[in-house]
Parts: structure tokens; sequence; C-alpha cells
């Protein structure tokens, strides 16, 4: 792939963010820059307060810019409408947070049908991709029970069985062990490594170093700053060697 000619997947341009404004003005962002390309698996770490998440939620188009640019394949993201960016979320992002957020009365496979819902498919296309992705997680044998019947860990991966199953382009996600002990924390970064090495690009926030070292790039927030941003590829090869890649 010639880098030169391919844009990359995300790409955030001397990006700021104000809240507020007077003596209440808040400065989140302090002028970003970000790329992250197709393929790529990144975690985003830094203190309360430093920014990262208010970048997760620009890039995830849940909030806007107040400077700079944002790219998405190279199209413009802060000149689309409210509508067009609410498109880009539905066809090409996928979101797993740390509280899983299934409907408490709905069973898995429903759960994991909601976005295609919205896309407006037809039921039997709705099962079948929700199965495949159920499948996909390891939760074939689940599809009909609700959250209350299921582990922390089993409701974590109905989540990304449900961020997964309209196959975006990229996926954020926000503190996805938070609510998890060891053991399945382990399970579920086994799972976002599959899904990375399948294709899907990963974007996700995390406090824990020994999650963050399961990714293949550790970008550093500080004050509204990018403080650092390497490669983590020789600390992801020692953890999957000493816990098996599979």
């Amino acid at each position: 792939m010639n880098s030169s000619t391919t844009p990359p997947l995300i790409e955030l341009s001397q990006v700021t963010k104000v809240y507020g404004e007077g003596e209440g003005e808040v400065r989140a962002l302090r002028g970003i820059d970000l790329r992250i390309n197709a393929g790529e698996f990144v975690a985003v770490m830094g203190p309360s307060g430093s920014g990262k998440s208010t970048c997760m939620n620009v890039l995830g188009c849940l909030d806007t810019p107040s400077g700079g640019q944002y790219r998405f394949l190279g199209a413009p993201v802060g000149s689309m409408s409210a509508d067009q960016r609410a498109l880009l979320r539905r066809n090409h992002l996928g979101f797993v947070f740390q509280g899983f957020n299934l409907l408490s009365r709905t069973t898995a496979l429903e759960n994991v049908e909601l976005p295609l819902v919205y896309r407006g498919l037809p039921s039997a296309e709705r099962h079948a991709r929700a199965r495949r992705a159920l499948q996909e997680v390891g939760l074939a044998q689940r599809e009909s029970h609700v959250p209350s019947q299921l582990s922390g860990g089993q409701q974590q991966r109905v989540a990304i069985a449900r961020a997964i199953v309209t196959e975006p382009r990229l996926l954020f996600a926000d503190e996805p062990t938070g609510n998890l002990d060891t053991t399945t924390s382990i399970e579920i970064m086994r799972l976002l490594t599959k899904l990375n090495e399948r294709g899907i690009t990963i974007v996700m926030v995390t406090h824990e170093p020994d999650i963050a070292a399961w990714t293949r790039r550790i970008v550093r927030f500080r004050d509204g700053l990018i403080e650092s941003d390497e490669t983590n590829e020789p600390q992801r090869e020692a953890v999957q060697k000493g816990l098996g890649s599979r």
C-alpha cells in the first residue's frame, strides 16, 4: 500500500476543543495532530482531564472540534451535516463501552441486532448477521439469554458482537476491561486482537498498562496535548508469547 496516495483512516490536524467561555473556559484539546492508518490497534492513555476522552468523542463523531480539521478517509468531517456524521457513525464505526450498555430485558441476539434495526434490514438478514457475530465472539449458545443470565465477560462479548455486526472499519473501545477481572480481561483482549488481525482498526482508551500492552501503538495525552506516540510491537509480542496468542 502506498502511503503517499492512500489517506489515513483518520487524521486530526491542529484540532482544538474549548468548552465554556470567559473565566469558565476549558481548553480540552490544544492543537492535536494524529494519524491512524487502517489496520492499526492503538491504545489511548492519560490521566483524567488529559483530553483523551474528548479526542475519542471527536473521532467517534459524538462531538465536533472547536478548531482544526478532522478527516475520515480523506473526507472533511467538519463540513458534514449532523445527519451525514450520523451516517458515518452508523456505517463505518463501532463502539464498545466499559458498562456494556446492553438492554436488560432483551436477549443477546436482540441486543446484537439493534444496529441493524436502525439500518432497516429485514428480520431474516438481521437474525443471520447477529448469529454470525455472536458465533465470532464465542457465544453461539447464549443467543436467547438476557444480560442478567450472563457473566460480565459474556456481556462484554455481546457488546462487542453488537459493535461488529455492522462490519465497521473502525472500532472504538472505551475501557472495555474496566469492569472485568484479570482472567476475563485477557479473554476480551484476545478477542479484540483477533478482530484486529482480521482487519478491523481499533482505538482503545485504557488506564491499565497491562491492557495497553496488547496494542500495536500507545498514544499518551496530558493537558490537552499528545505527550508521546510510540510503537508497542515488542511489548505486544512479549505479552502474546507469554500468554499464548490463541
